[in-house]
């Protein structure tokens, strides 16, 4: 089969997922709006994708029709095999084990004002809950949340766009956190420790169309997880310019 001819059924694109972060959910929907023996075309430009979807396919009984290298992502060709009614059943087990899905870390003391936190195959250093020191061997439990929130939204901001297929040249995401008073953290005052408020600006680098730029990072920011909890604990305070 000559894949340059193929006319897919339906086009989807899965950014730069893999298939242990959702992209299967994606693939099992989109699926769904495929007929039997239709071919569904998705885009990816994540690398693990042309190792992992073949296997995915033998499993769930479609066929893995080949892959076309682009220059901005990979083309990959599934016709459908199975009938609805497995694939909705099998996308509502998908969905529920996804719901009920528990992130674990451990964390242990390891001396010297300093914590280790294990989880899956990472480990990273905690230093002190907060601090006020210019340089310190191991960065505060306060800066590594800042840092997770901006983290999240950069990936998940690049993403997006992506999906949309709009030009960033660059992202940059700078964050600014209050507590409501550190003393009371200390044990010096009454009061409360925890944060007052968080300032986060986004930057981002392009020439493409401004108002879909906006849509992109409005859809990042409302189904980002840190974002949207931190948002209901305190004043968060997120912009977006356009550079």
């Amino acid at each position: 089969m000559n894949l340059e001819e193929i006319k897919p059924d339906r086009t989807f694109d899965g950014g730069d997922l893999d298939c242990g972060s959702g992209l299967v959910l994606l693939l099992r929907q989109n699926m769904l709006e495929v007929p039997i023996d239709g071919i569904l075309e998705m885009r990816s430009r994540e690398p693990t994708v042309a190792d992992d979807l073949p296997p995915w396919c033998r499993m769930t009984g479609h066929e893995f029709l080949g892959a076309l290298s682009g220059e901005r992502y990979v083309r990959y060709f599934l016709r459908r095999v199975r009938a609805v009614e497995d694939e909705v059943d099998r996308l509502d087990e998908d969905k529920q084990k996804a719901k009920a899905y528990e992130w674990r870390v451990r964390a242990r003391s390891t001396g010297g004002m300093k914590s280790t936190v294990y989880f899956r195959n990472f480990s990273f250093d905690v230093g002190q809950p907060a601090s006020f020191e210019e340089k310190d061997r191991h960065p505060s439990a306060v800066e590594y949340l800042l840092g997770a929130l901006g983290g999240a939204l950069t990936a998940g901001f690049a993403t997006e766009c992506a999906k949309e297929g709009l030009e960033i040249d660059d992202i940059e995401i700078s964050i600014k956190g209050k507590l409501d008073n550190v003393l009371a953290h200390l044990g010096i005052e009454d009061g409360d420790p925890s944060f007052k408020s968080i300032e986060l600006k986004c930057f981002a680098s392009t020439k493409d169309d401004r108002d879909k730029v906006r849509a992109a990072w409005k859809r990042t920011y409302d189904n980002s997880p840190l974002a949207q909890t931190l948002k209901k604990a305190v004043k968060l305070e997120a912009r977006l310019a356009i550079v």
